[in-house]
């Protein structure tokens, strides 16, 4: 109940192990301000709220000018990045699409390492506030294309540690214009609300009430000679006398108490810089200076024995890849060689088999040598029957030329013979007649005619496909009777021979086809592969001219 502030702000740096103090307090909400709690009176003696329990915030209450070379402490500079990123999601720091993605980048190298994309799949940033709200509407982006381009410029930090991204992070976000400002509602009468006075490291800024990012008129702490409130009337003086003093009102009298709190304590930062550090200071600047060297050397140990751990671990998964490789390709060998094996015997059996057929099919060319010698013995005799053939035929030709010669002669004679039959026919019916005619005129007269008593057939001649019959009758013709049966005999002997000739011939022509179909059937069997013998059709030779005398 008796502690002042200081005691209950020294218990928090103690509890975080923070000695870079002065820019930090702890800040608490009056109705509908805020104010920061004054170490020297007791905490109960303030404005404090009566609830119970009572809270308080832990914050940032001046900013440096340059963070990288006041910072000192990593526990500082770590909290200065949680305050600032979360000014920057709430928007009280206006920050640019561009530089919030950037600065979304570094906070995830801060919190998550260096990127590994086996470990940090796609949607892993699906729980972390990485962009302010007007950003994300300000596109029409998913989340999953903001996650891209922040993971793109996330892998680019590899390397960097935590504390380093969170420095990045701050070297970038304060060069931001609402960065380090602390705004406050004021007027230059005390009728209207117009203007907007800002508050950080560098001095005093006076803004329209539209914007907060380019200031109307600024007060550097180098050129402030005085600053002064009363009741609600805020006076500034310059150093320079010339100008004028610019005045301005507050709404409420508390509001211009913590803005003349701002601006002693921002003025008292701003002095200590310009002077020589503190001996405190320089034992932590040295201390922090000893522990960056040591982290960093520890830094650039693990890195290596994460280079080597890397390639140790590509070398296993190389050596693994091999080994899989080099058993992948003994079981193709494996393969292979059964599949030689089994192509060797299945090759072997084949060379046995051909050895066989070409055992048989040496024998076969044997018998084929043998069946054509014998062939060809076959054809000379073949040719010589053949020349005795033809010689036949000739000879059988002038024959039948001969008989052509006689069949004409004997039609000639047959003529002859019709024009006596003729003749004799007529010398009969003369005759007839006369008798008639002498019967009739004188008496009846009974004559008999002797005849032979042996009728003479009727005879018929073909020659050329011509017949001639003469009828029965019982009159004899002995001057007819020799020649015709000489004719006869010599006719049917010719017949006979030309039988016999006929007959001859259709064996040759059919001993000559058997022989033929042999060899090619022999050639076949010599090629390997059947083969039908030509066909060979004969057409039946036409037959000799013929002269029968059909009795």
């Amino acid at each position: 109940v008796k502690w002042k502030g200081k005691d209950l702000f020294d218990l928090v740096c103690r509890t975080v192990g923070l000695r870079e103090t002065w820019f930090f307090g702890l800040r608490y909400t009056v109705k509908d301000t805020y104010a920061w709690l004054k170490p020297e009176k007791r905490v109960l003696d303030q404005e404090v709220p009566k609830d119970s329990p009572i809270t308080f915030h832990f914050l940032a209450k001046f900013f440096p000018e340059k963070v990288e070379e006041e910072l000192v402490q990593e526990i500082t500079q770590h909290l200065f990045f949680l305050q600032v990123k979360k000014q920057i999601l709430d928007e009280e720091i206006f920050c640019s699409p561009e530089a919030s993605v950037l600065l979304a980048s570094y906070a995830v190298q801060a919190k998550y390492g260096d990127y590994d994309p086996n470990f940090h799949k796609p949607g892993f940033l699906a729980q972390d506030e990485l962009l302010p709200k007007r950003v994300l509407m300000q596109y029409q982006m998913t989340p999953d294309m903001w996650e891209e381009k922040i993971t793109a410029w996330y892998a680019e930090h590899r390397g960097i540690a935590r504390d380093e991204a969170e420095m990045d992070y701050l070297k970038i976000a304060q060069d931001l214009e609402m960065y380090g400002v602390s705004y406050f509602s004021i007027t230059q009468n005390k009728r209207d609300t117009d203007l907007q006075l800002g508050v950080d490291a560098q001095g005093l800024h006076i803004y329209s009430p539209n914007s907060k990012l380019n200031p109307n008129k600024s007060f550097p702490w180098s050129g402030i000679r005085n600053i002064s409130y009363s009741e609600k009337e805020f006076t500034i003086k310059p150093l320079d006398k010339k100008k004028d003093v610019f005045k301005f009102y507050s709404s409420q009298l508390r509001v211009n108490k913590l803005i003349l709190q701002l601006c002693i304590g921002n003025h008292d930062l701003f002095m200590r810089r310009r002077k020589v550090d503190s001996i405190e200071v320089q034992q932590m600047k040295a201390q922090a200076k000893e522990e960056k060297a040591r982290k960093k050397v520890e830094r650039q140990i693990l890195a290596r024995e994460k280079q080597m751990r890397e390639e140790a671990e590509r070398a296993k998964e190389e050596m693994e890849r091999r080994l899989f490789q080099l058993q992948d390709e003994a079981r193709l060998a494996n393969e292979a060689l059964i599949r030689s094996e089994e192509t060797a015997d299945l090759l072997a059996e084949k060379a046995q088999i051909a050895e066989e057929e070409a055992k048989l099919l040496a024998h076969k060319a044997a018998e084929a040598e043998q069946e054509r010698q014998r062939l060809e013995v076959t054809a000379l005799k073949t040719k010589e029957e053949k020349r005795l053939m033809e010689q036949k035929m000739r000879e059988a030709e002038q024959l039948a030329v001969k008989l052509v010669e006689q069949s004409e002669r004997r039609s000639k004679e047959a003529d002859h013979l019709k024009q006596d039959l003729t003749e004799a026919k007529d010398a009969e019916r003369r005759a007839k007649q006369k008798l008639l005619e002498i019967t009739k005129t004188t008496y009846p007269v009974e004559m008999t005619i002797i005849l032979t008593k042996t009728p003479l057939p009727s005879v018929s001649f073909l020659f050329h496909h011509t017949t001639f019959t003469l009828p029965s009758t019982h009159l004899t013709f002995p001057h007819l009777h020799c020649p015709r049966l000489e004719y006869m005999e010599k006719s049917k002997h010719l017949q006979d021979q030309l039988k016999e000739l006929k007959s001859e011939i259709e064996s040759l022509k059919l001993e000559e086809q058997q022989q033929q179909a042999a060899v090619y059937s022999l050639r076949n069997d010599a090629r390997g592969y059947p083969m039908e013998p030509p066909y060979i059709t004969t057409s039946k030779p036409p037959e000799p001219p013929t002269c029968p005398i059909v009795m």
